[in-house]
């Protein structure tokens, strides 16, 4: 027993030992990144942060914050970026051509859209180091069905990549409950309030209703859409904290973070840190703990109307996530899940790993659902045509129609920062040349040349920015809002 004893602490003297040379290593090695400019290392302190008070905070107050922590973020980064070489591409530099301020409007920041006709109400929340901007041509549709929109500003979005390093996910859902009273406020609680969420803003949705359906006094939603959402993620997120053993030491400080990036996106930081897959881990296992306690018991009835829009293919969350933990849970209650597939025409497919056809597989082999499928998937393999496979919940057989739509030349999949945005969104759309929003169209971009000449990585430019089939999403959400509007009207 004894020896035993001793060869178990042996092994653990081994393997802390292999886990600490590791960690140093991989700490040296993130000193070879770029060099941390002031919007990685700065505190804005002028930014929201959730206390036991929040329950009598209003959202004027809200943008009061905001005001004072955008006044901050021009006095103390932009106004001190200075105009080099390297900042020309800068969403810092003043008067530049990325600078969101410079725009017609800033989207950056929270704000509301006010139909003249209110018939329902809306709350947007984003996805993770994104801004409103991302949910816009959602925003779009919703008031132009006379709902009133509501596109919150999160938390830690919308200024420096340096305060990410500092959120925390409950910030984020305090807030999320600010901007709920006042959508209830505005619409009098009598309307239909729909929560739309991309990503991380999706796990919040989900996360604030699920939350809702065991508290008397909050609103459920009448209906969630979701885009990607963030139901769960790579389980190497876990480890994501274990930074803080080196990277509080000044030598190692860049070991905070997974990317320090050139900050060219107006709407979207470019640099990560660690702490923001931290974060979302944590809301995503919270998310998903409440999801099986609900199951057991049997509360998940009460759940509204979901209706999710999620690529096959997913390099952010995982899209198992979305079927086994949260779909497949679900009881019987006009819930509806679009999965977008890979292009699966003969010209590419070649090229394309294989087992991304493993979860069409496993929903093929269930006898019923409960809830409506589509698959959004090419016509034939000879065809860039695409159609919607649709089959209704309970129901094993599926409906093919024509979508009147079809890959672009060279793309072999949606992408998870793709799936929100249209084909001609100004920012990350495939319409080439300037826009009144910005200097280019990061969308378009196709750089060719040879490598390690850019300062951008070419990763950013191979991942997909638009969703070429977003007329059929804007029609489903039509259909949605509608089908709640008229109930109400009637």
């Amino acid at each position: 027993m004894e020896s035993i004893i001793k060869w178990s602490l042996r092994l653990s003297v081994i393997v802390l030992a292999v886990l600490a040379t590791v960690l140093v290593l991989a700490a040296l090695d993130a000193r070879r990144m770029p060099e941390l400019e002031p919007w990685h290392t700065l505190e804005l302190k002028s930014e929201f942060v959730a206390d036991e008070g929040d329950g009598d905070i209003t959202f004027q107050t809200y943008l009061e914050i905001e005001e004072r922590l955008f006044e901050e973020l021009k006095r103390e980064v932009v106004e001190n970026t200075p105009d080099t070489v390297d900042n020309q591409l800068s969403r810092y530099l003043p008067n530049g051509s990325h600078n969101p301020q410079t725009f017609t409007r800033n989207w950056n920041r929270s704000y509301e859209l006010i139909p003249s006709d209110i018939k329902g109400g809306a709350l947007l929340l984003h996805g993770l180091t994104d801004s409103p901007y991302s949910l816009r041509k959602a925003a779009e549709i919703l008031v132009s069905q006379d709902i009133y929109v509501l596109g919150l500003r999160l938390p830690e979005h919308g200024t420096i990549p340096a305060g990410i390093d500092a959120a925390r996910w409950q910030d984020w859902l305090a807030a999320v409950h600010i901007a709920v009273r006042q959508v209830i406020h505005r619409t009098g609680g009598r309307k239909p309030f729909f929560m739309v969420g991309y990503s991380n803003g999706a796990a919040l949705a989900l996360k604030y209703t699920l939350d809702a359906i065991d508290d008397s006094g909050a609103a459920v939603p009448d209906q969630l859409v979701m885009f990607s959402p963030a139901v769960g993620v790579t389980r190497l997120a876990m480890f994501a904290d274990w930074h803080k053993f080196l990277s509080f030491i000044p030598f190692f400080e860049k070991f905070k973070w997974t990317a320090i990036e050139t900050e060219y996106d107006p709407y979207k930081y470019v640099s990560f840190p660690k702490n923001a897959g931290t974060q979302t881990y944590r809301l995503t296992r919270a998310v998903q703990r409440q999801i099986q306690a609900m199951k057991r018991e049997s509360k998940l009835t009460r759940l509204p109307p979901s209706l999710t829009f999620q690529s096959i293919v997913d390099g952010t969350v995982r899209t198992s996530a979305v079927t086994e933990v949260f779909y497949n849970n679900l009881e019987p209650g006009n819930h509806a899940l679009v999965l977008f597939d890979i292009n699966r025409s003969a010209a590419i497919k070649s090229f394309i790993k294989s087992g991304h056809h493993r979860i069409l597989e496993q929903l093929a082999a269930k006898d019923r659902l409960p809830y409506d499928l589509t698959i959004v998937t090419n016509a034939s393999d000879n065809s860039s045509e695409v159609i919607a496979r649709n089959r209704q919940a309970a129901s094993s057989g599926a409906v093919e129609v024509p979508l009147g739509l079809q890959w672009p030349g060279g793309v072999f999949s949606l992408s998870h920062v793709a799936v929100p945005f249209p084909a001609d969104d100004l920012i990350y759309g495939r319409i080439t040349g300037s826009s009144p929003e910005s200097a280019m169209t990061l969308g378009s971009l196709e750089p060719r040349g040879e490598r390690g000449v850019l300062r951008v990585s070419l990763n950013h430019f191979m991942r997909l920015r638009y969703n070429p089939f977003f007329p059929y999403i804007e029609k489903r959400m039509i259909e949605t809002i509608k089908h709640h509007t008229d109930r109400t009207d009637s």
